[in-house]
């Protein structure tokens, strides 16, 4: 069976410069596990691939049952430089969301 990742977690995002960061955090401690096994960078990465041109590096916050991707080369060079409709990134925490995941 796959699920949206939108169905056990929840995301924010910030950026710096050209960097954007998304935080994945599940609603049940129970569904850390499965993020943890089924997000990958390399799985995040593939799925902004053309938008996302730097490395992906993924941080485990298993006390608060979350991950964090911090994407290199992500908003078209910054808010200030790049022509990007949402420059901050926001869009990218519901687009992560998307991701379907085994369960």
């Amino acid at each position: 069976m796959k699920i949206k990742l939108r169905e056990i977690a929840h995301s924010r995002t910030g950026d710096k410069g050209n960097i954007s960061n998304i935080s994945l955090i599940v609603y049940d401690e129970k569904d850390y596990k499965k993020i943890k096994e089924n997000v990958t960078s390399d799985k995040v990465k593939e799925w902004f691939k053309g938008i996302v041109k730097g490395d992906v590096q993924r941080y485990e916050l298993p006390n608060i049952g979350a991950l964090n991707f911090v994407m290199k080369d992500a908003l078209g060079g910054g808010v200030t430089r790049s022509l990007a409709i949402d420059k901050h990134g926001k869009s990218l925490s519901s687009a992560l969301l998307e991701i379907e995941i085994n369960v």
